[in-house]
């Protein structure tokens, strides 16, 4: 086997995957994997969003899906490759209830990695393509409704005299892009927005926000940018593609509409949900609730003692739109993240005497460099290539998170070594760097902490040049009058502190809207249980209770960056539609509520 061509090989070897699965055969199944091996699974197999690592927990999962699973029609797509004695090979495949595709990893004529995804559920799949909707009957009919007229009804009834299957609580990128999936699907789906215009949770960021990630990696689905989208978009901007989105996407989406409460009735199996849309209280019954909250939960406040004292203005990065206010003034900022950094930029650009207070290392990261050796797969080049977003997306999904930072350790050894003169300045101006617990960089950050990087578009220079103040390696020991006191006795005189600190779980959230006790039982979500600071353990191998089911019936996570949202909304779709239209779904693994 193998001296064989690589196509044949992957060939060969999916045929023996198809042969056991069909046959019930689990340890002849998991005999095709390696020792050290993974299987990540998106919903296919499992209805859940889960890796099995080694050959035990394969064996495991097979033995307790494979009866409704019914896995069968395994073909290659296109032909295999072959990089340093690995064979790599997409596919397609069937079960039960749905299509799938994945990719296979093969090393010495065994599996090292395999991945699984869902593409459509059998019977219910998007109308695209040949077979999206006509629009329009080609008769005459006294009882004609049109299009915006069928618009207009769905919008007064949605919600008042029919309910919607779904709410979705939030409605930034990650809340627009599921309703987008939830409609083509046709989920009866409210998305809810406390600002007064879809867009807005950009536009009402500090003025100078611009995207940190290239353009081909923030497509949102069924429409991506036109080909004339800056590479890096302003905050502006997106807040315009995301309202006009709404709109062509045709969601049911309701501004200035705050969720003040929800509850969920075991016996009913729904949820009641009071909201206050423009001022009138209204109450739903959706059955599956989502929050697409952001990335994070409530914004992390600083407590410090002598805050009471202190005469000058305090703010959360989160109330922070603009430093023309501050302009002429000192203003410190607190912490050395990517929030921290962006606003430093805003006060310098708008006149004021900036010094950010750095309380620990953080990993910082060229722009330039990171869109030359970092996103190679999301660019131009990757599109010469073949390589679209959509591939992209699927190709980073394939790899399975325990085997991530391997590959991120040594991108940063060339990063490093690449921007070996521009760290040694950085450092030498007083900022803290680090890459890390175990040298992997920003991406693992983000995964395991999502804070302690930045992508430098400018803050640095400003750091390096004297322009921004840089106080660390002395904590603070309190407000006064006038500023900053820190532990070794030294002040530092500020007008005005911009606490950039982070923001709390998403479960927080839960906590305010439904209880304390459903969020402590769902447990806090991201993080994969790394056990680096910030990160407890245990192993989950997964993001803790993200786009999957959780310890709270009928209740869901949605969030993250643009190709995060973009991603997974379609597994949260498919995972809430197959509910509404009763396929069923045994759920295998736990929820990772630890």
């Amino acid at each position: 086997m193998l001296e064989m061509a690589p196509t044949k090989q992957a060939a060969a070897w999916l045929a023996s995957l198809a042969q056991a699965l069909e046959a019930g055969d689990v340890p002849a199944a998991s005999n095709l994997f390696l020792d050290d091996c993974y299987w990540r699974d998106l919903l296919t197999f499992t209805w859940n969003v889960t890796t099995m690592e080694g050959r035990e927990a394969i064996a495991d999962m097979l033995a307790s899906t494979l009866a409704t699973t019914k896995p069968a029609a395994w073909r290659l797509t296109g032909e295999a490759t072959s990089d340093e004695g690995t064979i790599e090979a997409w596919f397609t495949f069937e079960t039960a209830a749905a299509t799938g595709e994945g990719t296979m990893r093969l090393r010495d004529g065994r599996c090292r990695t395999l991945f699984t995804a869902m593409t459509d559920l059998k019977g219910f799949e998007e109308r695209k393509g040949a077979a999206r909707p006509l629009g329009v009957r080609h008769k005459a009919d006294p009882e004609r409704e049109t299009w915006s007229e069928a618009r207009a009804r769905e919008a007064r009834e949605l919600g008042v005299t029919a309910q919607p299957y779904c709410l979705v609580i939030g409605g930034g990128q990650g809340g627009i892009m599921l309703g987008a999936r939830l409609r083509q699907l046709g989920v009866p789906t409210i998305v809810i927005e406390k600002n007064a215009r879809p867009g807005d949770s950009w536009r009402n960021r500090y003025r100078t926000l611009v995207l940190h990630d290239p353009v081909w990696y923030d497509h949102l689905p069924y429409i991506p940018f036109p080909d004339n989208w800056p590479v890096f978009t302003p905050k502006d901007k997106m807040g315009d593609w995301l309202e006009m989105y709404t709109r062509v996407m045709e969601l049911n989406y309701w501004v200035a509409t705050r969720c003040l409460s929800a509850s969920f009735d075991e016996a009913e199996k729904e949820w009641t949900v009071v909201v206050d849309r423009v001022g009138q209280r209204i109450t739903l019954k959706p059955k599956h609730i989502v929050f697409a909250t952001g990335a994070y939960g409530p914004p992390r406040k600083i407590d410090l003692p002598g805050i009471d004292q202190f005469k000058g203005e305090l703010l959360h990065s989160s109330q922070y739109a603009s430093g023309e206010k501050f302009r002429g003034k000192k203003v410190a900022v607190i912490g050395a993240a990517s929030s921290g950094h962006d606003v430093c930029v805003d006060l310098w650009e708008s006149g004021a005497d900036v010094t950010m207070i750095q309380r620990s290392p953080t990993t910082v990261v060229k722009s330039d460099t990171l869109m030359q050796v970092g996103f190679e797969i999301f660019s131009e080049d990757a599109l010469r290539r073949g390589i679209t977003t959509e591939k992209a997306d699927m190709i980073v999904a394939s790899t399975p998170f325990a085997l991530v930072p391997k590959g991120q350790r040594a991108l940063y050894d060339v990063i490093r070594a690449r921007d070996a003169e521009f760290y040694e300045r950085l450092a030498a101006s007083g900022f803290a760097l680090d890459f890390g617990d175990d040298e992997t960089g920003l991406l693992m950050k983000a995964y395991r902490t999502g804070s302690g990087y930045y992508i430098d578009v400018g803050a640095s220079d400003l750091i390096i040049d004297g322009k921004v103040g840089i106080r660390g390696g002395v904590a603070i020991k309190s407000l006064t009058a006038k500023g900053i006191l820190f532990e070794d006795g030294s002040e530092l005189e500020a007008d005005a502190i911009i606490a950039c600190t982070g923001y709390q779980s998403m479960n927080e959230n839960v906590a305010a809207l439904v209880s304390r006790e459903v969020a402590d039982k769902v447990g806090p979500c991201w993080g994969l249980g790394s056990g680096v600071k910030g990160d407890p353990g245990p192993w989950q191998g997964e993001l803790r209770n993200m786009w999957k089911p959780t310890a709270q019936e009928a209740l869901w996570f949605h969030g993250g960056n643009l190709a995060l949202s973009r991603f997974y909304s379609k597994y949260v779709a498919l995972q809430i539609k197959a509910r509404m239209e009763g396929v069923g779904t045994p759920v295998y693994g736990k929820p990772s509520n630890s």
